[in-house]
């Protein structure tokens, strides 16, 4: 038996790698799919796993997403702390081989090819190997590659070290649960770049007061999540969880926690202006407190509130903590009160197993009532996107007769429009005809090939959309993927203008990995006056959960429920955005 049985987060991330490493040999997809299921399954259940394992009159196999299989690699999981299967997959399958893969213009194939015919065993080793020209002489490279590999290792090299917020949050609330059983600390906070909000997080840093430190770092090192210890000190111990993501723990005076937490957060940037604020006021700041420069008396530095009101400000919110216009803000008490997810009333984009979601339209209703919504807009994919089975105008109009079927039975419940997430062609103008267009309540329109295109050319496709007069809102203006793919090409000021002068929306995509629009352009958005909603694009139930991350974005591009059009009440929204 493991030291510390591994949780439900662990065994989950097991199958996850599994499942990762069985696709990239090419194994079978409904054993894959099982494991990524599965996996899905551990994450969602509300209570240790381990518990389950450990009742007699409990079955895992019988758990919805387990099965007899899953259930028995389980049990070794947790009576062992390891995987044999997992382990044998890992020697098959380098890790380098993974992260190369992930790099486009290679894939699996190649990557496989270069590991063994280059001895490639870093993304540093590939890099070279590229402005060394060694990869274009290989059968089947060739320039081209070479140059699309080049292009493509500063994303695949962001992705190895660091994380989404989404998942930082994970390990956080984790961390969080474990620590809050140690007696031993009277208070603690995160900081730094999670605090803040920030789309990617390359490490987590925690604060706490501690009466008996060596209790508190004990309790911090029992985490089960814990793969190594990095450092321990008097005040502060440093640990990896996982593979190589590094969780900091600080322990500091009660009278410092708040310099402290203001201090870690940062950014650097804002706290450079914070320091030269005090310094106007014969202070100093720095993270053990306020103090006055000509006889080092201490003014402040228990609490955050403290600290900003010695130089003169209210506290300012985390997110908008990036020396961007929050001072400004401060000094002349126009700090916005920022979105809350409990403002949200609506959701503008969901899809459903019309296409390439899990769930039925039912279900998605249901899930939206669970979520609190009280309007929601079906919108699959079009028939561009062939790999999600999108729907060409038939399909359309047969699910819409659908809508108007289902309606009845959630009426004064919940709203449901008649929607379509239709592709805006490679060659400009929209994926379905306007004579079925016209029949539907909600048209989101988007880019999901020809992102290669000239800037002009994707602007102008862009740009032909909001001017359609059946398109209502912009779905993920620029298409990035975090850490996997950068933005198109495109001219977002033409972008918001044209939204601004025709009344379109432009969407904030909640999904973790798009979280597009970015902050800078939603500021730009509450700037220049367009209306932002915020989507969770859901493919499934559980998928109308990352709001909460769409929120958080929002909150760093310093929006309000006033910014945001699906937080209006339903007979708002129609009077205000519907195009009838």
């Amino acid at each position: 038996m493991p030291s510390h049985p591994l949780d439900n987060s662990a065994i989950a991330s097991v199958f996850e790698e599994l499942a990762e490493l069985l696709e990239f040999r090419g194994e079978n997809p409904f054993r894959i799919r099982a494991y990524q299921n599965g996996a899905r399954a551990i994450r969602d259940l509300d209570e240790p796993i381990a518990n389950i394992a450990e009742d007699e009159n409990r079955d895992l196999a019988s758990l919805s997403g387990i099965g007899k299989t899953l259930a028995e690699k389980i049990h070794t999981l947790l009576d062992t702390g390891e995987l044999p299967q997992l382990n044998e997959l890992r020697e098959a399958v380098p890790e380098i081989v993974i992260a190369m893969s992930r790099i486009p213009g290679l894939g699996a194939k190649k990557a496989s090819k270069l590991h063994q015919e280059l001895s490639i065993k870093s993304l540093d080793d590939l890099a070279a190997a590229c402005r060394e020209g060694r990869i274009a002489v290989l059968k089947g490279f060739g320039k081209k590659t070479e140059s699309s590999i080049l292009e493509g290792l500063a994303i695949a090299q962001a992705a190895a070290e660091r994380v989404y917020w989404s998942k930082a949050d994970e390990i956080a609330g984790e961390i969080q649960l474990h620590m809050s059983q140690c007696s031993a600390i009277s208070k603690m906070q995160w900081a730094g770049s999670y605090r803040r909000g920030r789309e990617t997080v390359g490490d987590l840093d925690l604060l706490a007061v501690a009466g008996d430190r060596d209790a508190a770092f004990d309790h911090f090192e029992s985490f089960s999540g814990r793969s190594s210890t990095i450092a321990r000190g008097d005040t502060k111990m440093s640990i990896r969880v996982g593979k190589a993501f590094q969780v900091d723990m600080r322990l500091v005076e009660p009278d410092q926690f708040g310099a402290a937490l203001q201090y870690f957060t940062g950014s650097q940037a804002h706290n450079i202006h914070v320091r030269r604020l005090a310094k106007d006021r014969g202070l100093k700041i720095n993270e053990y407190g306020v103090f006055r420069i000509d006889d080092d008396a201490r003014v402040a530095g228990a609490t955050e509130e403290d600290v900003y009101a010695a130089i003169g400000l209210p506290v300012i919110a985390p997110e908008l903590r990036e020396d961007r216009h929050e001072f400004d803000w401060a000094a002349k008490g126009t700090l916005p009160e920022l979105i809350q997810t409990s403002d949200i009333q609506g959701d503008l984009h969901m899809h459903t197993s019309a296409t390439d979601g899990q769930n039925t339209i039912r279900e998605m209703a249901d899930a939206a009532i669970a979520q609190g919504l009280k309007y929601i807009a079906i919108t699959d994919h079009s028939k561009r996107v062939t790999m999600a089975g999108g729907l060409d105008g038939e399909r359309l109009l047969a699910q819409w007769k659908i809508i108007d079927e289902v309606r009845p039975e959630y009426e004064g419940r919940l709203e449901i429009l008649k929607g379509i997430e239709c592709d805006i062609l490679e060659s400009g103008g929209m994926d379905l005809p306007d004579e079925v267009l016209v029949r539907g309540d909600w048209i989101l329109a988007s880019v999901h090939y020809g992102q290669k295109q000239p800037r002009d050319q994707i602007t102008d496709r862009i740009l032909g959309a909001i001017e359609h007069p059946l398109v209502d809102c912009i779905a993920h203006p620029t298409g990035r993927i975090l850490n996997r793919r950068d933005a198109y090409q495109v001219d977002m000021d033409a972008v918001m203008q044209a939204a601004k002068e025709h009344g379109k929306l432009l969407e904030l995509n909640a999904n973790p990995a798009r979280l597009d629009l970015n902050d800078v352009h939603l500021a730009a958005a509450k700037r220049i006056g367009i209306p932002i909603v915020i989507n969770t694009d859901a493919h499934s139930i559980h998928g109308l959960e990352v709001m909460r991350f769409g929120i958080k974005q929002a909150r760093r591009g310093g929006l309000t429920a006033a910014d945001v059009a699906n937080t209006l009440t339903y007979e708002q929204f129609e009077r205000a955005f519907r195009r009838f």
